[in-house]
């Protein structure tokens, strides 16, 4: 089993969701969003997700992170900002020497839900069946459970394709794997 923390950025709702996984099943650890007042100055907001984030690596201990790769958006300054947030979740993975590992959004849809272009209840009704969760997580904590989910796949398929190789979960050396969608 491994521990993997998912990330769903965002200014104004920041996703987490922990899971144990052997890539086959995977439990819930712990998930909820990490979310600061809109009005709240943005350097404001960005440390309050920091510690949050901070917090939950130290208390649950990950062996992984996964989060959303960058992805391009109408609003510049939308994307700018989300870029700022995914910055902090970066920085407070390599401040805790945890990998990191990134996915395309379609990646992650079609790893859950068999589709990469889900609306966001199918998310949150397919994280619900593979976690066996008895109410659906805030639309923010399933996007990061799914995406723990996802790397969860990812590690186990590779393994069982690889034996010799180490699993990119397993490697110190492997600090960032950027995953596109074929």
């Amino acid at each position: 089993m491994i521990r993997i923390l998912g990330i769903d950025c965002g200014s104004n709702a920041t996703g987490y969701g922990l899971i144990d996984s052997d890539g086959r099943s995977s439990v819930m650890v712990a998930s909820g969003v990490i979310r600061s007042h809109p009005r709240s100055p943005f350097p404001e907001r960005l440390r309050r997700i920091s510690e949050a984030l901070r917090d939950l690596i130290q208390t649950h201990s990950p062996a992984a992170m996964a989060v959303e790769g960058i992805f391009h958006s109408v609003n510049p300054r939308s994307a700018l900002q989300l870029g700022h947030v995914r910055g902090v979740a970066l920085l407070a993975a390599a401040e805790s020497k945890l990998p990191v590992y990134e996915y395309a959004a379609l990646q992650i849809k079609s790893s859950v839900v068999g589709y990469g272009h889900a609306e966001k209840a199918q998310v949150q009704a397919m994280v619900s069946v593979l976690l066996n969760l008895r109410e659906k997580p805030p639309e923010d904590a399933a996007d990061a459970l799914a995406v723990a989910l996802c790397h969860a796949h990812h590690s186990w398929a590779l393994k069982r394709l690889s034996p010799s190789v180490p699993t990119p979960a397993a490697s110190p050396r492997r600090q960032r794997v950027f995953v596109t969608p074929s």
